[in-house]
């Protein structure tokens, strides 16, 4: 079954992967005359001119990007007649993308878009986010884009018509980096707000934009979660740390769905080598800095696996660890482990003393 291979497509995976996380792909959602359905762009020179000026302004700021342009903008046009977003939102569901945002789109839309992202992430195992305006979602796949009144060369606009511009910056950044600070640099000026009121806009869920005196810069890289349990933390607030544990979802499961599903022998000894093959994926992403290093690794989950024999039956009383590691769990296999996500440098704290 090429069993070795798997380790090396799961390795060649954590070596590839700050070449594929540094810039990703931007889902638009617009309404127009032309283009009806479905277009994917992957140059900014194939953009259509007779979109509407307001709809090529908008596809032209998702490729403005961050550090990088995307590598691809996905736009999908309903009629201007629509009356929701019902069609884009089932071809979404159907394709891979990073980021997505709906230009002009209203609140009532809006939260029918936010609870239809989250169902996506939690309910489908759909790893795609959205930038949508002034919606406090408490969800880490929607990016809370609450800035308005932003002043650009072509006159002010609010945050409804600015979210593609978040989205590209945030699909075109690096893992490695935030988009904390993040410069844009054709945004001449924001409502000017003090410490406290950006603390507690950030502390809200909200991702705000803010004029250091100089230049208008993103305040903090966050989304819109707010409510932190046990299985989610501060982390989770972040833009960044979310895109890399996404990443390294959506890696797991591709390579596991095409080389192992209906592939090999569910047994203890293939179960070994699947968790050797996915602990040296982690272990490249230590040595590409998007994990801490020495803090990620997967095994055998020996709760779920005695949950499972005991809901088959199965007396495990006598049975020791090892037995349970090497029963048969039909085609079930469990697994769970730890993971560190690397963040970026954010928060300086410096003492200098005088001698």
């Amino acid at each position: 079954m090429g069993l070795p291979d798997i380790e090396v497509i799961f390795k060649s995976l954590a070596v590839s992967a700050i070449t594929r996380g540094s810039s990703g792909v931007v889902a638009l959602v617009l309404k127009d005359d032309v283009h009806a359905g479905a277009n994917i762009y992957t140059d900014p020179a194939l953009i259509p001119d007779d979109f509407t000026a307001y709809n090529q302004n908008q596809i032209n700021l998702a490729y403005t990007g961050g550090v990088q342009a995307p590598t691809s903008v996905i736009v999908y046009v309903e009629p201007t007649d629509a009356s929701d977003y019902t069609a884009a939102m089932a071809y979404l569901e159907t394709v891979k993308f990073d980021y997505g945002a709906i230009p002009g789109i209203g609140p009532t839309d809006a939260a029918l878009v936010a609870t239809w992202l989250k169902a996506l992430r939690d309910n489908k195992d759909i790893k795609s986010k959205m930038v949508l305006p002034n919606i406090s979602s408490d969800h880490e796949g929607i990016i809370n884009f609450a800035t308005d009144g932003i002043v650009v060369a072509s006159g002010t606009v609010t945050a409804k018509d600015y979210c593609s511009r978040i989205a590209g910056i945030l699909a075109g950044n690096p893992l490695t980096m935030s988009a904390t600070f993040q410069v844009l640099p054709e945004v001449k000026d924001v409502p000017h707000l003090s410490k406290a009121q950006f603390d507690t806009a950030v502390d809200a869920g909200q991702f705000v934009l803010m004029n250091d005196g100089e230049k208008v810069k993103i305040a903090r890289a966050v989304n819109s979660l707010v409510t932190l349990t046990t299985n989610k933390t501060a982390d989770f607030q972040k833009c960044k740390i979310v895109d890399i544990m996404d990443l390294e979802h959506n890696d797991i499961k591709k390579t596991y769905n095409d080389n192992y599903v209906g592939k090999v022998p569910n047994d203890y000894n293939h179960k070994c080598l699947l968790i050797t093959a996915i602990n040296a994926y982690l272990e490249g992403l230590e040595v590409q800095l998007l994990l801490d290093k020495g803090k990620n690794s997967v095994g055998l989950d020996v709760e779920a696996q005695t949950l499972y024999l005991q809901g088959k039956g199965i007396d495990t009383t006598g049975m020791s660890e090892l037995d349970i590691k090497k029963a048969n769990t039909g085609s079930s296999v469990f697994l769970n482990g730890t993971n560190r996500p690397l963040d970026a440098m954010e928060d300086l704290n410096l003492n200098l003393y005088l001698n």
